[in-house]
């Protein structure tokens, strides 16, 4: 729909006088005397004197004018002086000294964040009059139809599984697939964002222990949280403190992770997963994070939705 014009280009038109008000008689003209025929018939002009006199005020005004439009020019406009390496560097400099950029766990938490999605299972209650939560985790979305990799254990048994996007949308999701040896879960969801982002996943091949990542999500069902550490191995073997679950293969880190992390991605400092955080250690029954977390390399995730390998 074309914007309306906020200015009209038309000009009111000039206002006539009142029909009212009656017009100057014009004069009568008279016969011009005797000898001035010549005169009578000749333009009225100004004496040669006073024409060069006017012709002169005039050249001076427009001087006047026009020295006061350079000097106005020039304070507006000062000459250039050609920029050197010694003004780039000090200005970079003075950049540096005062603006804090953010850090490099900052940054990837940004890059990835758009796609951390909040997941719960939900299941009746003994009585099946009520919905109740059974488990929360979190959720990253790796293709941008809403195709999302979880952790298994988080949806197993769940009769219905929410999702909750990074905008705030709400929407449930269906199991379309699983790969119970690295206790993955793909899911559907439902309903989409229209901006939805895929995570950008990486390879395993060239981590390192030693090696910065960040993991992204839902402790507690608190969040988005973001917790930065390093690569402590890899390759590690997890054994669930109940014997039902044997993990092989798996990042072993130390950034702090909870029961609600579940699911969630771990990054390198470039925002690319390179597992799903999948479990902790728990010596005792606290079921709290004492130093050692465990993921699922990506390239397991990866082919638990038929992704090719890397």
């Amino acid at each position: 729909m074309p914007r309306p014009a906020l200015y009209s280009s038309s000009r009111p038109a000039r206002s006539r006088a009142p029909a009212s008000v009656a017009a100057p008689e014009a004069p009568v003209p008279t016969a011009p005397p005797p000898g001035d025929a010549a005169a009578a018939t000749a333009p009225a002009t100004h004496p040669p004197a006073i024409r060069r006199q006017l012709l002169a005020l005039w050249a001076l005004v427009l001087l006047l004018a026009a020295l006061l439009a350079a000097s106005a020019w020039q304070q507006r406009n000062p000459a250039a002086r050609r920029i050197t390496q010694e003004d780039i560097d000090a200005a970079v400099l003075r950049t540096l000294e005062t603006t804090t950029p953010p850090s490099a766990a900052a940054r990837a938490v940004e890059s990835i964040a758009p796609s951390v999605v909040r997941v719960v299972g939900y299941s009746r209650s003994k009585n099946g009059k009520e919905e109740i939560e059974r488990g929360i985790g979190t959720g990253v979305v790796i293709v941008d139809k809403g195709v999302i990799l979880t952790n298994l254990h988080v949806v197993a048994g769940a009769e219905r599984i929410g999702i909750t996007f990074h905008d705030g949308l709400e929407t449930t999701a269906s199991l379309t697939g699983a790969q119970p040896e690295n206790d993955l879960a793909v899911l559907q969801a439902h309903k989409v964002p229209d901006d939805l982002e895929a995570a950008t996943l990486r390879s395993t091949q060239n981590l390192r222990p030693g090696d910065h990542v960040v993991a992204v999500g839902f402790p507690f069902g608190i969040g988005p949280s973001a917790s930065a550490g390093v690569v402590s191995g890899l390759e590690r073997e997890f054994t669930s403190p109940e014997g039902k679950r044997q993990l092989s293969n798996l990042i072993q880190f130390d950034a702090a992770a909870n029961p609600g992390n579940s699911g969630g991605p771990l990054v390198t400092l470039d925002g690319e997963v390179v597992g799903i955080v999948t479990a902790i250690l728990n010596p005792t029954p606290a079921r709290t994070f004492i130093g050692i977390g465990f993921a699922v390399p990506i390239e397991n995730a990866a082919s638990a939705v038929g992704m090719p390998p890397f």
